[in-house]
């Protein structure tokens, strides 16, 4: 409280400034607030402060000698009697007289009243105060509220608005932020000629800041995929141009894979992310390892270069740390191990995520609350449905090398073992598959290790059939016509150029269609039993 004429007014303390002084007033009228209120603070190590905590009651401004500039202050300003206010030891505002309109002096009993005032002033001077912090306080937590949630709506946009749509490919995505923005993202990049580019990162650090690193990252990948080919080079660029202007303390987790969805080969690269898992359709899961520093540490980095063939059934699975990070209750973690015997146990497919997310929450518990960004990513190879009437007994591919027809013939004996075929029928059987084997990789693929030769085999009730599948498709496969056998043998006529014919000869029926992209030989074989 203060008067600098007359009356009393309260005078929190830390108020803002004065702004210049009104015109003068008439003696009747009461002072403006902004002529009786001390707009001005008081620094907290000031003397002042010191001396109020440790002398109760009004005191006389003229009578204190202290080296204070808020007491010079007061001096200037004409206060004659100062009250401080005092909640639970600390000061909280001034109760600031000036002289009296009658000009008499203030009296014992006006010091008594005084000093009752401040005691009962100060708790409500206090709550007053804390009021309207929270005020401030709300006023600030929803500016921040919004413009987060406005943060996060620019960061959606960034996220793939639709998931790649490929003809045998089935790809799903989930992304979890742990706060109103996140620091992980994934995209897909389309290369064309069947390639698919795809990105998962995860920036270190939560919030805006890994937001605002998280869309330069994704740019800087973008930019790099368009001009170069390699996942590997990809990554060296991106970091090299992260490196001098990423905040410090801060760097970027990276896995960049290349998917030829027409070859079924994936390249891949990882600065630094969490090894990505392969569930293989026959069973089992493989750990796709590859070396590099995380994006934006040091410049000048190289990353290698894997590459894997996913089979029909495949399922590779990218994730951020998020997943394998979380704890439950007990502050166990849930770790590398237990989430790959919880892939190992799914069939795969874009259902695995809401098979991992479950798995998640129930180790977490209802109560959980969310340390950091969940990110997954599956890309699978589909198999094909069979016609009606038929199941699959296996699938597998082979790289197109020399000699592996040999491999063929073995995996398509074992899968057939359990059905009623003669000795006759496997011997010829075997004799077929290798031919055809032999054709997809030599004249369909033109010996191109990195271009499978894939392999179906399927049953019926009366029936066997084998598929084989080239990338030759280009060119239609010859109908296949009898060879001139005795010339042939007598050495007038290559030996080659009569396998079509020979295979057709060793099974119930052979079938070559061609897609413009692949080449499909099938073999049947009727079961023992079955009409031949």
């Amino acid at each position: 409280m203060t008067s600098t004429t007359s009356g009393w007014n309260f005078w929190p303390l830390r108020r803002k400034p004065k702004t210049d002084a009104a015109p003068t007033t008439p003696a009747s009228a009461p002072p403006p607030v902004h002529d009786i209120l001390l707009g001005w603070d008081i620094a907290p190590r000031d003397p002042l402060l010191a001396y109020f905590q440790h002398h109760s009651g009004a005191v006389e401004v003229n009578r204190l000698n202290l080296d204070s500039p808020a007491l010079r202050r007061l001096k200037e300003e004409g206060i004659l009697i100062v009250a401080p206010l005092i909640n639970q030891g600390e000061v909280v505002g001034l109760i600031n007289l000036g002289e009296r309109r009658s000009e008499q002096e203030y009296s014992s009993d006006d010091r008594r009243l005084l000093d009752d005032l401040a005691v009962q002033a100060a708790p409500a001077v206090r709550v007053a105060q804390l009021v309207r912090q929270q005020q401030l306080a709300a006023v600030e937590r929803e500016r921040i509220e919004t413009e987060l949630r406005v943060a996060r709506t620019i960061q959606q946009t960034l996220l793939p608005k639709e998931l790649p749509a490929r003809a045998g490919w089935e790809i799903a995505a989930h992304w979890q932020p742990a706060r109103e923005v996140s620091g992980d993202f994934y995209d897909f990049i389309h290369l064309g000629d069947g390639r698919l580019g795809v990105i998962i990162a995860d920036v270190t650090d939560k919030g805006v800041p890994a937001a605002l690193v998280m869309a330069t990252t994704r740019a800087l990948l973008r930019a790099a995929a368009e001009r170069l080919v390699a996942p590997g080079d990809v990554l060296a660029r991106a970091n090299d141009v992260l490196c001098p202007d990423i905040p410090p303390k801060m760097f970027v987790t990276c896995l960049y894979a290349v998917i030829d969805t027409a070859t079924s080969l994936v390249c891949y690269a990882n600065a630094g992310h969490d090894m990505p898992y392969l569930r293989r359709a026959a069973g089992g899961v493989e750990e796709l390892r590859a070396r590099g520093m995380p994006l934006g540490l040091l410049p000048g980095m190289s990353y290698e270069e894997k590459e894997v063939v996913l089979q029909p059934g495949d399922t590779l699975l990218l994730y951020s740390d998020g997943l394998v990070e979380a704890h439950n209750p007990e502050r166990e973690m849930l770790g590398f191990q237990q989430v790959r015997g919880l892939i190992e146990q799914h069939s795969g497919g874009a259902a695995l995520i809401p098979h991992l997310l479950a798995q998640l929450a129930a180790f977490t518990g209802p109560n959980w609350e969310q340390e950091d960004d969940v990110t997954l990513l599956t890309v699978q190879r589909q198999t094909p449905p069979p016609a009606p009437g038929w199941r699959i007994l296996g699938e597998f591919d082979l790289p197109s090398a020399p000699g592996n027809e040999r491999l063929a013939i073995a995996r398509v004996v074992d899968l057939i073992a359990a059905l009623p075929l003669t000795p006759r029928q496997i011997d010829r059987l075997k004799t077929a598959v290798g031919e055809a084997t032999m054709n997809a990789i030599e004249h369909g693929n033109q010996f191109q290790p990195d271009i499978p030769a894939h392999i179906a085999v399927l049953a019926a009730a009366d029936a066997l059939r084998v598929r084989i599948i080239d990338h030759g498709g280009v060119d239609a496969i010859p109908t296949p016509n009898a060879p001139d056998l005795e010339a042939k043998l007598a050495g007038l006529d290559s030996p080659r150029g009569w396998g079509l014919f020979l295979i057709q000869n060793m099974v119930d029926e052979m079938t070559v269609t061609t897609d413009g992209e692949h080449h499909t030989v099938e073999l049947t074989v009727k079961l023992e039993g079955a009409a031949t």
